[in-house]
């Protein structure tokens, strides 16, 4: 297991122009620099580095199919679903229930199956956040092709995590810990992210695994996009479930300060919720 501690050292939050990559091994520490260089024509195309003509990373690739999306008068009331009652009070509204979410997911796994045709996914879980969607993902992903009767393996699977949040707020940095990355090597990799939120995280993780695993190609699906349209968004995911308001969701393992990873529906948090679980559970 290798631990990576990555954080701008120039530049806003968003837009890094350097990178700095800390490789924590045992005993040893390196220090190896990541320059990304501003002119887009210093890059060579990457195939399926997320299509985002928002970072510096884009493949110029348009996103085949779009996200669902959800509304903020879209939120229902809690009292219609089965909420627990440690959270009873903690939730605001429900914003995409279970059943939402099992049946988007089942198309996702039909869109990104059709993308990769004849072809074995090596799937990276990015947890802990992207642990419920990739289990019901990889459930659907199988159920699919064991109906086809293809003959090649459909996917390999290994877990990556990665940390940006201190409470509601994303720090703008990202502590990453990565299985041996040059299992990559000549892959077709598709990372599996519950949320892109300001895009910090996959901005500074994708040219990491780029550049350490050499991957054939790499792509990612997150089962949440959020809208900030009063904020710089630096990163497009490739495949995409709903596209939610700029609110703090959590629920289907989103959590805040660990608490509610064990709600089954996607919620929106309550003031209560905030000051109960600010100090953990």
């Amino acid at each position: 297991m290798r631990t990576f501690a990555v954080q701008p050292t120039s530049g806003c939050q968003g837009s890094p122009e350097r990178l700095t990559l800390v490789v924590i091994k045992t005993r040893y520490l390196l220090t190896p620099e990541i320059t990304l260089a501003k002119n887009e024509k210093n890059r060579k195309p990457f195939p399926f580095l997320g299509m985002n003509s928002k970072t510096s990373s884009s493949s110029g690739l348009k996103r085949e199919h779009e996200p669902v999306d959800i509304l903020s008068s879209s939120q229902q009331p809690t009292s219609a679903f089965v909420i627990p009652k440690h959270y009873a009070c903690h939730v605001r509204s429900v914003l995409i229930s279970r059943g939402q979410i099992q049946d988007r997911v089942e198309k996702l796994a039909a869109d990104i199956r059709s993308s990769y045709a004849h072809t074995t996914v090596h799937l990276i879980c990015v947890l802990k956040g992207g642990s419920a969607f990739f289990h019901d993902l990889q459930s659907a992903f199988r159920a699919l092709h064991n109906a086809s009767g293809d003959a090649h393996v459909p996917f390999t699977f290994d877990f990556i995590r990665a940390k940006s949040y201190s409470g509601t707020e994303s720090t703008g940095k990202v502590e990453i810990s990565a299985c041996d990355l040059s299992k990559l090597k000549g892959r077709d990799v598709l990372l599996v992210e519950d949320i892109i939120d300001t895009g910090t995280t996959m901005s500074l993780l994708l040219p990491l695994l780029k550049e350490e695993g050499l991957p054939k190609s790499i792509a990612v699906a997150s089962l949440l996009e959020k809208r900030r349209e009063d904020k710089d968004v630096k990163f497009v995911a490739d495949f995409v479930g709903f596209s939610v308001p700029d609110e703090f969701v959590v629920g289907y393992c989103l959590d805040y300060n660990d608490a509610f990873r064990d709600l089954q529906h996607i919620c929106c948090i309550s003031p209560e919720g905030i000051e109960r679980f600010k100090d953990g559970i």
